[in-house]
């Protein structure tokens, strides 16, 4: 126990939290956005594993990691896009349209490795680029404070300068107004000339965008590299921390660190004597507590809600 204690209080274990969170965080906005509008967007983890080996591509082609990221934004975004076009244009369900890409890109992704690279699951042969590393002046001197805070990917302090920029399009902006009334009364929207298909269209591909961060971070900031599911659920995990984070900004922030939280534990607690099988299902777990504590808590809220009008 006190080996456990003694790697969470440490500075490395705060580093690792914010490491981890990245990837989540951007998925996590991506699925506010969406769900402002009224769209679940389920795509979030083929999304994120089409653009993490997106940019592994372009960054090996032109020798320029933000090429790779540049390009995998943009896939993103047009996933995005495809999930808005099948469900909006098509009428087809928005959750099996999400789960058919997310099929698509779990093996997708390793045949088009295998046709560019030959490889199988593995970008071994790929000689991507990483994006690089900022080491914060000042900050970084400070102890325990300057380990954990600075020396991170540029994607790291991207993604909470996202979180700021969420929070001003959502309700700073009359896009985000917009996309706020459709995702509350789609019909009211509607009736005072806003059009419904149209927002919910460039929520889903802002939603794309912000996934196309997270994969980009995968395969260029927390590894070196593309690797088969590379993902490992975290769209998944992202919807549930958008969900418990109160579909708000700064909500979705702190769930996403509570997910990093458990995510970095599972890593940290390899060093120790704890079992493997044990160890991967840590951050698994801690969505299912999170999402339990949740839903039981708007439950309650519901109960309070009818009590009141009852009264």
């Amino acid at each position: 126990m006190d080996k456990l204690f003694a790697i969470i209080f440490s500075a490395a274990f705060g580093y690792s939290v914010l490491r981890v969170t990245t990837p989540i965080l951007f998925a996590a906005l991506g699925a506010l956005i969406s769900d402002k509008a009224g769209e679940i967007n389920i795509a979030l983890e083929g999304t994120m594993l089409i653009s993490a080996l997106t940019g592994v591509i372009f960054s090996a082609l032109f020798q320029n990691a933000w090429i790779g990221l540049l390009s995998a934004i943009i896939v993103g975004g047009l996933i995005g896009l495809l999930l808005a076009f099948f469900a909006l244009k098509l009428k087809t369900d928005v959750i099996l349209s999400g789960i058919a890409i997310n099929l698509m890109a779990a093996g997708g992704t390793v045949f088009v490795l295998y046709l560019i690279a030959g490889n199988k699951g593995v970008s071994t042969e790929l000689k991507s680029k990483v994006l690089p590393v900022w080491n914060i002046p000042l900050i970084k001197e400070i102890p325990v404070i300057g380990t954990i805070i600075s020396g991170h990917n540029v994607l790291t302090y991207i993604s909470i300068l996202a979180v700021v920029v969420i929070f001003y399009l959502l309700y700073k902006t009359p896009l985000g107004l917009q996309i706020r009334a459709v995702g509350e009364n789609p019909h009211a929207a509607d009736s005072v000339g806003i059009s419904v298909k149209k927002v919910k269209f460039i929520a889903l591909t802002i939603s794309g965008v912000l996934a196309g961060f997270g994969g980009a971070y995968m395969s260029m900031g927390y590894m070196s590299m593309f690797q088969k599911n590379m993902t490992a659920g975290r769209g998944f995990i992202a919807l549930a921390a958008e969900a418990m984070g109160g579909a708000t900004p700064h909500g979705t922030l702190i769930t996403s660190l509570f997910f990093g939280f458990a995510d970095a534990l599972s890593n940290h607690l390899q060093s120790l004597r704890v079992p493997p099988e044990f160890v991967r299902m840590i951050p698994y777990i801690a969505t299912l507590v999170g999402l339990v504590i949740y839903s039981s808590r708007k439950s309650s809220k519901i109960k309070k809600l009818k009590k009141q009008k009852a009264k």
